[in-house]
């Protein structure tokens, strides 16, 4: 039979229905879904450590835990042991038995136990050795291993000093997934052929896609780990810019309004104060963009307070001066009434016409709107509202400008649905998470960038502190101080409510891990939960109004609870990290964030910008118990700047860019492409090298359809079809 990359799964030895049902729902069909399916991570089980070094290990731990060893602290380790005599079997209880014996190394003797594993018994042998792999822990004085992994060792052994650790499902194991996974990379390597042309691997030193493939699943070192990792995360990151430049240079086709008219000084005269210089500068790149027939595609990145709403306010006069309609879309109902608030009167003053169109309007008023958003004549020129816009009852008949507030809060199809109301019109989109240079390149690839990188004068820096659990009652104290002063306090906890499950031990737990360049590991310290800590604060503060919001509320309860806040009804909002965007309140002060070292730093400072939108003095206090350098480090830069851009460089040298906009070490750009490699990526030389080796490439064959250049063409085609057909 011929065995081609797209060949089925089952055509692999031991593949029954069963195992392709299981490997199915894992994602995995074909030969190709199979050797692409990448570790998690990795056991170094090449570094061999002593059972007296284990003892240290264990010493330490319980010295830094105060005396009490914390077992998750002690890091798993690889032995090298002997048995020392037969096992001990003994049903405990039905369904519950237990295996032990004692190993030795030249160092020391530990105790290893199993559990409900019978059939070990004819597995240890005494005067055999193992590689034993698990966690040690200290009990009494004696040195122990709980269901470690095992593997038999003689002097001629040859045994995988790293091995892989795949993400599982039911039916799957760690062993039978590596055994084949690796017949399928020998059943498929004559046909792995490499999309990126030779002198892209030549000129940024990257190895074959071959042995990329071969070595992020068996490495034979640590260096040829690495050497794959790079090339994928390489890969990624080309092929990402590539494929959004292709998007960009297939946009300049279409024709869009010509705006001529962009004189600004009847809506500059009605602001209370003047543009700064990076304002000013953004504006005129908007400007020259929408007098060009060419769409405008252009994102707005600015921190919070930047003033990115003014510059969204003079591209909506450029529009509305010309003859076009503009509409702005918000998240929230509350963000589009405040956008409302603001706009809708300066436009009025202006001689224009504007509306609010959200959800909750009544529908008598909804049609008149949507009549008068379609009218030739006494139309509405300028309409703020959320995702009601994208009601098939909506249709303009001029619209000329689309804006997105805080955009990656959308879907792509969202905004795409707002474009395709009017064809080629320029398109704005405003960002409130500041972005590294490098990082942007590729993530906003399609879109040209302007930066507000200066913050308007007269902003106060909002004073920021790491505490521990030591100081709650100083912090309760603090709170209640706030509102004495007529201050308001937000309280932000990274779960919702405490956690039922306990943590269930198995061989695709963290366990097995201590490589993983997907993921970093982080102090699994206990999460604070917002209905309990509500609950809690509402016990200490009685006398104060403690409101909650969080995700599993409906929307309209979100809405009301906070309202409440805004209004100043409730005097805390414990919340999940659903204010990251939405209500201005400039009575809040102080901004509490429970379990900080959970956050990532571009979020917790989106979190602290909620507060400092007053005239009082505001602050920021990260509440962490974590001990470990990273966190501890993380944290400090959040006490040394509020500079969001600086925030973002550091947050990209600290984690790699997955930490802006995902989690679990995956990256979408709402319906881009997953970026699994290069979202742990911190190596800004890779990301720009890999940006400029695709702009390069686009501007020489802009169709890539030089023979050297078909394969990755068919490769970013698909690339396009499958991920960025919505990328607006």
């Amino acid at each position: 039979m011929h065995i081609s990359i797209d060949s089925p799964v089952s055509v692999l030895r031991g593949v029954g229905p069963a195992k392709t049902a299981s490997l199915a729902a894992a994602g995995i069909v074909t030969l190709k879904d199979l050797i692409h399916h990448y570790p998690r991570a990795y056991q170094n089980k090449a570094d061999i450590k002593t059972l007296a070094e284990a003892a240290v290990l264990c010493s330490q731990s319980a010295a830094e835990a105060g005396g009490a060893e914390n077992k998750q602290s002690v890091p798993p380790c690889a032995f090298l042991l002997t048995v020392s005599g037969e096992p001990m079997y003994k049903v405990i209880r039905r369904g519950m038995s237990i295996l032990r014996f004692r190993a030795f190394d030249e160092t020391g003797v530990c105790e290893i136990t199993y559990f409900n594993q019978p059939y070990l018994r004819d597995v240890f042998h005494t005067g055999s050795t193992f590689r034993f792999w698990g966690r040690p822990a200290m009990e009494r004085g004696i040195l122990k291993l709980t269901a470690p992994v095992q593997e038999a060792w003689t002097e001629d052994a040859s045994l995988p000093p790293i091995v892989p650790v795949y993400p599982l499902c039911a039916g799957l194991s760690q062993k039978y997934l590596a055994s084949l996974i690796r017949e399928g990379l020998k059943a498929a390597v004559s046909q792995i052929t490499d999309h990126l042309p030779p002198w892209i691997l030549q000129q940024n030193h990257l190895c074959t896609l071959g042995y990329a493939l071969a070595n992020i699943h068996f490495p034979q070192s640590l260096e040829a780990l690495e050497s794959a990792r790079r090339r994928f995360a390489f890969d990624e990151l080309f092929c990402t810019a590539a494929a959004m430049a292709s998007i960009k240079d297939g946009r300049k086709g279409g024709e869009a309004p010509v705006l001529q008219k962009n004189a600004l000084t009847p809506l500059l005269k009605k602001l209370p104060y003047q543009l700064t210089g990076a304002q000013q500068r953004s504006v005129r790149e908007i400007a020259a963009d929408l007098g060009s027939a060419v769409p405008m595609c252009r994102i707005l990145c600015g921190d919070v307070g930047s003033g990115k709403t003014a510059v969204a306010a003079c591209a909506a006069h450029i529009a509305l001066q010309n003859g076009y309609q503009c509409a702005l879309m918000a998240p929230t109902e509350i963000l589009a009434q405040q956008h409302y608030s603001e706009l809708g009167p300066l436009f009025e003053s202006l001689g224009y016409r504007t509306a609010l169109l959200t959800g909750s309007v009544p529908a008598s008023k909804k049609r008149k709107i949507h009549t008068a958003l379609s009218a030739d004549t006494d139309r509405i020129d300028f309409v703020i509202g959320t995702h009601a816009l994208l009601s098939d009852a909506v249709s303009f008949s001029a619209l000329g400008l689309v804006i997105t507030d805080e955009q990656h809060r959308f879907g792509v199809n969202q905004r795409a649905m707002l474009r395709e109301k009017a064809g080629q019109a320029h398109t704005l989109v405003m960002s409130a998470t500041p972005i590294p240079r490098t990082l942007s390149l590729v993530l906003f690839g399609d879109l040209d960038i302007s930066r507000l990188d200066e913050m308007p004068p007269g902003r106060q820096k909002i004073d920021t502190f790491v505490v521990n659990e030591s100081y709650r009652t100083r912090l309760v104290g603090f709170i209640r101080k706030q509102k004495e002063k007529g201050h308001r306090t937000y309280v932000v906890c990274p779960a919702i409510e405490e956690s039922k499950k306990k943590r269930k031990v198995s061989e695709d737990t963290e366990e097995l891990a201590n490589i993983d360049f997907f993921t970093e590991a982080v102090e699994e310290l206990p999460l604070k939960s917002a209905v309990e800590h509500a609950a809690m604060l509402q016990s200490m503060l009685p006398d104060l109004s403690i409101g909650l919001v969080h995700g599993k509320m409906k929307a309209a309860e979100k809405e009301q609870a906070m309202e409440a806040f805004y209004r100043g009804e409730s005097d805390v909002l414990v919340s999940t990290t659903v204010i990251e965007v939405g209500v201005n309140v400039p009575q809040a002060t102080l901004m509490i964030i429970e379990n900080a070292e959970r956050f990532g730093l571009s979020q917790l400072h989106q979190l602290r910008g909620r507060v400092g939108r007053g005239d009082a003095k505001s602050y920021c206090v990260l509440v962490s118990d974590a001990v470990t350098d990273t966190s501890l480090q993380r944290l400090s830069v959040m006490c040394r700047t509020n500079d969001g851009f600086q925030i973002a460089e550091e947050d990209l040298r600290l984690r790699g860019p997955g930490d802006f906009f995902a989690s679990q070490g995956t990256f979408r750009q709402h319906g881009g492409p997953a970026l699994t490699f290069s979202a742990g990526c911190s190596d800004t030389g890779l990301i720009s090298a890999a940006v400029k080796s695709a702009g390069a490439l686009i501007a020489a064959d802009p169709e890539l359809t030089l023979p050297e250049n078909r394969l990755l063409g068919a490769y970013i085609s698909h690339m396009i079809r499958s991920s960025f057909h919505t990328i607006s």
